[in-house]
């Protein structure tokens, strides 16, 4: 049996979304789900990372439902959310690359004097007991990240939870080192 919202507009779905129908909004998720999610996997070839995007959307989508002029073409409004986050994990994906290039550069450029060897040794030792103070299973999925290099879905996969969940462990764990280490010692951590 169809839903009572089915036979609405966007636009009439948009104007229940913005005094807060759930009802319409599950009519609209369901609406675009699938080409949403077509679309971002075409461009990602990641299935999880794809669901992630579109959920990501929606959720977006609900949290700012009262600030969105409604006027606008609602397709239109999902299809651009979705491909501007593409594009940031493109961003995000190419900066992540450029300091892992640059890094490499680096360290087969530099020599590394052995009083230095010593300051590396102990921002490591002061790095690991930050990483054993942090929640049992925000350290597990950060060891797994860091130390065993896995990817974010080969985590997820070993430890059955979501690839957006490994992804909020390890940005979690990175905050939490950031803000302990200082950013000096930070960088240098990123580093080696």
């Amino acid at each position: 049996m169809p839903s009572p919202y089915h036979d609405l507009s966007d636009f009439e779905l948009a104007s229940l979304i913005r005094q807060d129908d759930h009802l319409a909004y599950r009519e609209l998720y369901y609406r675009y789900t699938e080409v949403l999610y077509s679309h971002a996997y075409t461009r990602l070839q990641d299935r999880e990372e794809a669901r992630d995007v579109v959920q990501e959307v929606f959720s977006k989508f609900w949290i700012k439902r009262s600030s969105i002029d409604f006027q606008l073409n609602i397709a239109g409004y999902l299809y651009t959310a979705v491909r501007n986050r593409i594009l940031n994990l493109y961003a995000q994906e190419k900066r992540r690359s450029q300091l892992m290039d640059s890094f490499c550069k680096f360290s087969e450029q530099a020599s590394v004097e052995p009083d230095a060897w010593i300051r590396i040794s102990q921002l490591q030792k002061i790095v690991e007991q930050e990483i054993e103070k942090m929640p049992p299973k925000m350290r597990a999925v950060f060891e797994l990240s860091r130390k065993h290099q896995l990817s974010h879905k080969e985590i997820a996969q070993r430890l059955g939870i979501s690839v957006k969940t490994v992804k909020n462990q390890v940005n979690g764990a990175l905050k939490i080192l950031r803000s302990r280490l200082g950013t000096i010692n930070y960088i240098l951590f990123l580093f080696f």
